[in-house]
């Protein structure tokens, strides 16, 4: 599934990069620069970047271009996303993008071991391969996705293993979101530790 990447991480399969406005969770509405690995043997069904999974259609991209190509932006915090980019070894990007004075946010699953240097992590944890202790402990941020009803009950059971700092986001599935909206409404209402996190960026039709 994955080409040779060098375990340095100076070499990563670059799905895309674009100037955006965070669309969802804790950071929601700041502008931020996104950069999308391709990998990802997670599988979920509803995965709106399924493109992303075979890391080998995506171009080997040295590190160092990565972040020449982000100075380039006036925001200077990055998000890296995938796939799930834990696959990789982060800690060369991150550590060049905090030398440039970027900051660097991750979204991922949590199901690979934790590397980079990070100013805020959120976990958002798939049932089909769940999230590594290393990452919940680090979790400043638990976005938990919302399919069914089921997905409280799961999502309570992961807040239980997150620090006691972490915010705790439940997201409607966008396929699902007429559905499921109203019934995170009202488990919010009575559960007030959770937050509401939605895709605004599907609303305001942005990547």
């Amino acid at each position: 599934m994955s080409h040779q990447v060098p375990e340095d991480g100076s070499l990563l399969p670059l799905m895309e990069e674009f100037y955006t406005i965070q669309g969802e969770g804790y950071h929601t509405g700041k502008a931020a620069y996104f950069i999308r690995l391709g990998g990802c043997d997670i599988g979920c069904h509803w995965c709106d970047v399924k493109e992303s999974w075979d890391a080998t259609l995506h171009p080997l991209t040295s590190a160092e271009k990565i972040v020449e190509t982000a100075k380039l932006h006036p925001s200077k915090t990055v998000v890296i996303t995938g796939g799930e980019p834990l696959i990789y070894n982060l800690d060369l990007l991150t550590k060049r993008l905090k030398e440039e004075g970027i900051k660097t946010f991750i979204e991922t699953s949590g199901a690979y071991p934790l590397s980079g240097h990070w100013d805020w992590i959120c976990l958002s944890p798939k049932k089909f391969k769940g999230p590594r202790p290393d990452v919940l402990a680090a979790a400043g941020e638990l976005k938990v996705i919302v399919f069914n009803k089921s997905d409280f009950q799961w999502a309570e059971e992961h807040a239980k293993m997150v620090s006691e700092n972490c915010k705790l986001y439940l997201q409607p599935e966008w396929s699902k979101a007429t559905e499921v909206t109203p019934m995170i409404i009202e488990y919010v209402k009575d559960n007030p530790k959770w937050n509401i996190s939605l895709q605004t960026h599907k609303y305001l039709n942005i990547p």
